[in-house]
């Protein structure tokens, strides 16, 4: 993902998501941990507070615990779309974790109609 210009992105609204992307938001919310894997390739990484998951047993435990951890809400803030293949969808979290409240960029690469990648940025 270092080749991508996210500053580049254009607004888009949220309907313009892929189905993926939004499926993956929607299931991940409702802690919906095998619908949002399902989402993904079976080669996909997901890189989160500097660590780096890869392939689905990785990435499951991840889901698992990033829905257990905290209590929290999402709401979707805006998205954007630097080109066919690479999305950022802007979230705001509230909830018990340290500081309460986060803004975060949720930076997808897409490989066909699933997630190949998954960056989460502040």
């Amino acid at each position: 993902m270092s080749n991508v210009n996210w500053a580049e992105a254009t607004t888009i609204t949220p309907g313009e998501l892929p189905v993926a992307i939004t499926g993956y938001l929607l299931a991940h919310g409702r802690r919906d941990t095998e619908t949002a894997l399902a989402s993904y390739t079976t080669d996909a990484v997901v890189t989160d507070e500097g660590h780096t998951y890869r392939g689905p047993a990785q990435i499951r435990n991840w889901l698992a615990s990033a829905a257990s951890e905290y209590t929290f809400t999402t709401e979707l803030v805006g998205a954007s779309m630097v080109d066919a293949t690479h999305y950022d969808v802007r979230q705001h979290l509230a909830g018990d974790f340290p500081g309460g409240t986060a803004d975060l960029h949720y930076r997808f690469t897409m490989r066909g109609a699933s997630i190949a990648e998954l960056v989460i940025t502040p």
